[in-house]
């Protein structure tokens, strides 16, 4: 008996420490460093690996390469365990994606959603059935690897983390339009194929000082527009704020305010497609960015992160039905939709009004300069209502073609479309069609690199029906496919975030064919002679500006290029439309 007994206090010691040796295998760095800490990206993925290991509701796939080689994963958990891409597009499930690390130097959610699905899988919290989550654990490879303790400047903690800038210094929260990093197309590749409800991409704020540990983005709900922006607004996103009063935080509105102090209210972010949740608005998917605050505490800042994606899933998952309805219903007008935003405005006759917990700011003479400088006193905090001008009205618009006719030629055009699950149809034969053709009147470019780009903005266009040559394997693109908003806000070339914007076409700008002044002036006296309403341009366009009567050259190029000898790509833009 005394053998027995001995024998089974021996093989409980030996259960109790296996299961300590377990537990202690998926606790994250930032839990062994009391929050001071946070993953590395070996960590990260070893973290990963073994959580699969273990847990059959636990899955990771392949997205594709990053900029500096590395395979970028995500992770997905459902409780039944169906997990590959096609089962969770397929699904009746609500998805929830959620981005981590796009900026390497704000980690709180690659540690936040280490403990998140963790917890899911071990069953120390619960996910409902009706929830998918599906995690990018890592976006930012290049980032994380570039690691140090100075680049942000203004972060409280951690020790150490990543660099903003991706492997070849893009800023991948800038990309989702222009498509330059390998991590971008890896990412709109999965969104596409997966189809999320809600997208969740992790942040920490800069800015303003104040009491809010959290802030939050939403979507802009005019912008998203439809049932779904509406259900959002009204719905979601305050029982979001209501639930996360009950786990101890006071959300308030991502403070975007950097030029003065919020005080006095602010104005919602604009949120251009290039954005992450600018992006999602595309797809008729709703969108949050948490931003913690960069002066709390890194342990703080990771525990509300955690806390609100809980959040976002409890009542997401609450909403499942109406959020599916909503988004259904929206991707089916859009198929029909004929006009289309381009461009918006905040309406500033029309505010919201929100608490906002601040502190008093002022302004003292800087040890630095010896000039003013702004400081908040924390010894003197506030709660009060200030005006959230949350509504936003649209500037410009365009109408969707039947189809978009696109030249082979372009391949990287085709590259972003394809990651974006645009439907596109080979055409089989030479021929000639009538399509609109813009040519670019105008346009302005900056004068100052702007991630990795020039863009040109203020482009004005003059749109004309016209005989086009289309030959065998340019695309056809109709319209009448879920990517529709997304085809009409990147090949319209007003569009603030086109194609056209990112530099894509800047070879149609350049002429390159000319003349020689003493060979054409007979080319072009004979065609005056043959061509009298040429003739009467002319003479109108000497009439109405001196400086071009006054000049010989002028004069002789205005008529080269009302002449056929005028190349007619030249300012052509190469996207066509097909209407109705």
């Amino acid at each position: 008996m005394r053998q027995l007994l001995v024998l089974a206090a021996l093989l409980l010691a030996c259960t109790q420490a296996a299961l300590a040796a377990a537990d202690t295998t998926f606790i994250t760095p930032y839990e062994r460093s009391a929050g001071k800490r946070t993953a590395t990206y070996d960590e990260v993925m070893s973290f990963y690996k073994k959580l699969k290991e273990s847990y059959t509701t636990i899955n990771m796939g392949d997205m594709g390469p990053s900029d500096n080689g590395y395979p970028l994963r995500y992770v997905a958990y459902t409780n039944d365990g169906k997990l590959e891409k096609e089962e969770i597009r397929a699904g009746s499930k609500l998805v929830i994606l959620v981005n981590n690390g796009i900026h390497a130097g704000e980690p709180d959610g690659i540690d936040a959603s280490m403990m998140l699905l963790r917890d899911a899988a071990t069953g120390k919290i619960k996910v409902p059935d009706n929830i998918v989550l599906v995690v990018v654990p890592a976006y930012n490879i290049g980032g994380m690897l570039n690691r140090s303790s100075h680049s942000r400047a203004n972060q409280n903690g951690p020790e150490s983390y990543g660099f903003r800038g991706n492997a070849r210094n893009l800023d991948l929260n800038r990309d989702f339009i222009k498509c330059d990093a390998a991590e971008t197309l890896g990412l709109e590749d999965l969104f596409n194929k997966v189809n999320p409800d809600i997208f969740v991409d992790n942040h920490v704020s800069d800015g303003a000082d104040y009491q809010h540990v959290m802030t939050l983005l939403e979507t802009q709900h005019n912008k998203l527009g439809g049932e779904t922006g509406t259900f959002m607004h009204n719905t979601l996103t305050p029982h979001i704020y209501k639930d996360m009063k009950t786990r101890g935080y006071d959300l308030v509105p991502y403070v975007n305010d950097f030029n003065g102090t919020p005080n006095n209210g602010w104005r919602e972010f604009y949120e251009l497609p290039r954005f992450a949740s600018g992006y999602a608005a595309l797809f008729q998917t709703i969108a949050y960015v948490p931003e913690t605050h960069m002066l709390k505490p890194f342990k703080d800042r990771v525990l509300a992160t955690y806390a609100l994606m809980q959040s976002i899933i409890k009542t997401g998952s609450e909403h499942a039905a109406e959020i599916k309805l909503a988004r259904a219903n929206d991707r089916k007008t859009v198929l029909t939709q004929k006009e289309f935003p381009l461009d918006w405005r905040c309406d500033t006759t029309r505010c919201d009004t929100i608490t906002f917990k601040g502190y008093e700011a002022s302004y003292k003479t800087s040890e630095v300069s010896g000039l003013p400088r702004l400081y908040y006193d924390r010894k003197k905090p506030f709660t009060k209502r200030v005006p959230f001008y949350n509504e936003y009205v649209p500037s410009r618009s365009a109408t969707a073609p039947r189809a978009y006719i696109i030249p082979k030629a372009w391949t990287p055009i085709i590259i972003c479309l394809r990651a974006n699950g645009v439907r596109m149809q080979r055409i089989n034969y030479d021929s000639t069609m009538m399509l609109t053709a813009y040519h670019i009147d105008n346009y302005e470019t900056s004068p100052r690199p702007y991630e990795r780009h020039y863009p040109h903005k203020n482009i004005q266009v003059t749109a004309q029906r016209t005989s086009i040559q289309v030959t065998q394997g340019d695309y056809i693109i109709w319209t009448n496919q879920p990517a529709r908003r997304y085809l009409v806000e990147t090949l319209e070339p007003t569009a603030p975030d086109a194609f056209f914007v990112w530099n894509y076409f800047d070879g149609i700008l350049q002429q390159k064919e000319y003349f020689s002044d003493y060979v054409f002036e007979d080319v072009a006296a004979e065609l005056l002679k043959k061509d009298p309403t040429l003739k009467k341009l002319l003479d109108e366009e000497r009439a109405k500006d001196p400086e071009f009567a006054k000049s010989a050259e002028a004069q002789l190029y205005f008529v080269y290029r009302h002449s056929p000898y005028y190349e007619p790509g030249h300012m052509r833009y190469p996207i066509y439309r097909l209407e109705e």
